[in-house]
Parts: C-alpha cells; structure tokens; sequence
C-alpha cells in the first residue's frame, strides 16, 4: 500500500470503530430518558429500576467513547492539514459547535444526571437526562454538517486557494443533510433498542430471577426499535432522490455499491423482525415467553451495528477520489511529508488504542447485564456524599 491508501484505511478503521460507540451513545439516551419520564409519571419503581440499569450501561458506553472521538481529531491535524487549509474556514465551524456540544454542554448535564441522584429534585433531575438527550442529537447533527459539506460543499465559494462560507443558511440546509440526519437518529435508536432486546432475551432464556424487569425491557426495545427500523429504512430510500442529483456516480464503486446492498438487506430484516415482535405484545408478555424466539434475538444483536457501519462506507467511499466532491481531491488533502513508516506507525497505535477500548467496553457492558439490575451502582441509595462513580464501580 502507498501513504495514501494507509492514510485512507486508517481513518475508514478508526471511523468505523468510534462509530460504534456513537451510534450505541445515541440509541440508549432517548431511551434512558423515556424510561425516567415513565417512572416520575408512574411512581412505578420498575422504571426506576430500568433507568438506573440501562443508564449505567449508556455510561459505560459514553465515558470509553469519548477517547476515541479524540483520536479522531488527532487524525485530521496529522495526515489531513490540506483538508484544514483548503476547508477550514466552513469546515472548522460545526466541529467546534459540535465540541462546545459534546465536550461542554452533554458532558455537565451527564454530570449532573450521574450524581444528582437522590440529590437533585426528581424533576430537575430527569431535566438532565433530556437535556444529555437533546445535546448528544445536536452534537451528531453538527458533524452531519460538516459531513454533509464533505458530500456537497453547498453555502462556500473559493476565494484564492481556499473556500469561505457565503451562506449559512445554505450549510444548514444542504440536501445532503435533510434526509441523512433522520436516517442517522433512526438508525441509532434501532441499534440501542436491540441491545435492550438482546440483553433482555439472554436474561429471559436463562429464567434469572428479574423475568419482569426484562420482560418489560423487552417489551420497551420491541417498540422503539420498530420505530427506529422504520425511520432508518424509510429516509434511507428517500436519500436516493437527493444524492441521485449530487452525486450520480456514488453507488458505481464496488465497494460502495456492496455495502449499500448488504446494509438494505439487513435494515429489512431487521425491520422485518421488530414488526413481527410487535403482533405478540398486543397479548400481555406472550413475546416473552417464546423462549426459542429468545436465542435468534440474541444473535441480531450485533447486526444493527454492522449495518451502520455499513451504511457509513457507503456513504464515504462512493464519493471517492474526492475529500471535497468536486473541490478537492484526498490526494490533496494530506499532509505533505507523510511516509509509509509514519503512517503505518500511527495506524497501528491508534487501532490498538480503539480496539482496546472497544473490548473493554464490552467486556464492561455484559459484566453489567450479567449483574442484572440488582447490582448497579448508578443512582444507588445510602451515603449519596460517598457514592463511588458509577462507570467505575463495576
């Protein structure tokens, strides 16, 4: 391989692997916050219960991806600086109001959520949760942005040799963003919603004793991952009218063009499957007591997020060679002075540090649905002033 194919291979890795973490961040806080609204309207303890259990999970989840969006950042300063010079003046912005987002805004309210247990009003207290919510979507919007402008670099104009951005408006409203941010929130809300499934169909094979507690986990990611395959497979197609005009040649590439059949494929399924499920909950519990429906719910666990990584290499590699189509090719946008060695070298340390952290993540998160909800220490009752961290207490 040259540099710049490296080059190329290691951001398609190390996107795909801090995907992952985002797409799991992004399904779980809708749900997490549904579940506490559900409780402070109830005044069921079971949906306290399922706030603290599935909260913790999103915790796990959220604090090992954070390390990886930061090598993320790393990679654009040293193997993309033609991208900054050329692009940076429209580019650099929605990934700064992304950071003030994700980096400020989500990770005070998470704060806040985390140890305002049994501190804060119960009102106040579930503010937190939704405003993490509404934060993490604004983040995951504003790099849409910026993607999106990788896609069609609309509201900028070159000035010299570089592009400025003319029209704000323009940015916000690029035809290829209107379509994918739905298909990207659908797309996260089915792959949270069938770790919930997941979870709670390995909890209910085995007959643990909180067969309640799962059967309405359960029951809550058959619904909201019906939803979610929905929303995902609908504006999936729908994008096909917007990038058609954009981008013609897109699906031409083999690679792309495979990813897209495959992911089609397994969005159906999927969808196909949470459809199914949904007929049995109109009779109270009767999907969760389908034990040998409960294994194969196990093993389409994993496809939500093969599907979305799929979906993302559909995405980048069908604009190929261009970093900004039309604008500037990939060739361009690396950094001079780049070798082999340097390449290779850095590759190897930023996949191991993300793949390391993504075994831990799920060696933590199925320690944590192993444990079930009789041992979770976020939001645990007792000595609130000493209470250890909830994503560290495992």
């Amino acid at each position: 391989m040259d540099v710049l194919d490296l080059a190329r291979l290691q951001f398609a890795v190390t996107g795909s692997l801090h995907f992952l973490f985002v797409v799991l961040t992004l399904g779980l806080a809708p749900l997490v916050a549904i579940m506490q609204t559900r409780h402070l309207i109830s005044g069921k303890p079971v949906f306290e219960r399922m706030t603290r259990f599935w909260g913790q999970i999103y915790v796990i989840n959220y604090a090992l991806g954070i390390f990886t969006g930061l090598v993320m950042e790393f990679q654009f300063g040293l193997s993309w600086s033609g991208l900054t010079h050329f692009a940076g003046d429209v580019f650099g912005a929605p990934l700064a109001l992304e950071t003030l987002g994700a980096f400020f805004l989500e990770s005070t309210f998470l704060g806040l959520w985390i140890f305002g247990w049994n501190r804060l009003p119960p009102r106040l207290h579930l503010a937190c949760i939704w405003l993490v919510t509404l934060t993490a979507y604004a983040s995951a919007y504003w790099i849409m942005v910026a993607n999106s402008f990788l896609q069609h670099p609309a509201g900028a104009a070159r000035q010299g040799d570089h592009l400025a951005l003319t029209d704000f408006g323009a940015l916000l409203l690029n035809p290829s963003l209107v379509m994918a941010v739905p298909h990207v929130i659908g797309a996260a809300l089915f792959t949270g919603s069938f770790v919930m499934i997941g979870a709670s169909a390995w909890h209910l094979f085995r007959r643990t004793p909180e067969q309640e507690f799962f059967r309405r986990s359960l029951r809550t990611g058959v619904v909201w991952g019906a939803v979610g395959t929905t929303l995902t497979v609908g504006f999936g197609y729908a994008q096909f009218g917007v990038v058609g005009p954009i981008q013609p040649e897109k699906f031409d590439d083999p690679l792309a063009g495979g990813a897209l059949g495959f992911m089609i494929l397994i969005g159906q399924l999927l969808q196909l499957v949470t459809v199914f499920a949904l007929l049995p909950l109109l009779f109270r519990d009767l999907l969760a007591r389908f034990r040998w429906l409960h294994p194969v719910l196990m093993i389409m666990t994993p496809l939500p997020f093969v599907a979305a990584i799929l979906g993302w290499l559909a995405r980048e590699v069908g604009r190929q060679p261009w970093l900004v189509y039309g604008e500037l090719s990939v060739a361009d946008a690396m950094s001079p002075g780049l070798t082999p060695g340097m390449i290779t070298f850095s590759f190897v340390a930023f996949v191991g540090v993300l793949g390391m952290l993504a075994v831990v993540d799920y060696l933590l998160i199925a320690r944590a649905v192993r444990r079930g909800p009789g041992q979770v220490a976020l939001g645990a009752r007792g000595d609130a002033d000493h209470a250890p961290a909830p994503a560290l207490a495992l």
